[in-house]
């Protein structure tokens, strides 16, 4: 059963994150410093993902931190919103470690070696 809630959590998380990146600023919600809210918004996604696909590490790893990238560049399109590569940047080292993050936790909960 909770397998099959990952992918559901970690869609969910990226959905709200497109919504928060994209809308608005006034719109954004706020509960600290923005750059740790990148870092623990990317950290988590890539946790998800790599806990809802385990067997598509390599390509989670690609694809989570440019997804970071695409949405800081996306807000350029946005009339009062601006990316920097700064924000990119803490976005997808967020994304890094939670990728990491989990890949170790699966890796010593198995004992064995990981299989990309």
């Amino acid at each position: 059963m909770q397998q099959k809630l990952f992918p559901v959590a970690a869609w969910t998380v990226f959905g709200l994150i497109v919504l928060a990146t994209l809308s608005p600023i006034g719109l954004r919600p706020q509960t600290g410093h923005v750059g740790i809210e990148r870092f623990a918004a990317f950290c988590a996604l890539g946790t998800l993902y790599v806990a809802a696909y385990p067997h598509r590490f390599v390509q989670i790893i690609a694809l989570v931190p440019a997804a970071a990238f695409t949405l800081e560049l996306l807000q350029h399109l946005t009339p009062d919103r601006h990316g920097h590569l700064i924000d990119a940047i803490e976005k997808i080292v967020g994304a890094l470690v939670g990728c990491g993050f989990a890949r170790l936790y699966q890796t010593l909960a198995r004992g064995q070696p990981p299989h990309s």
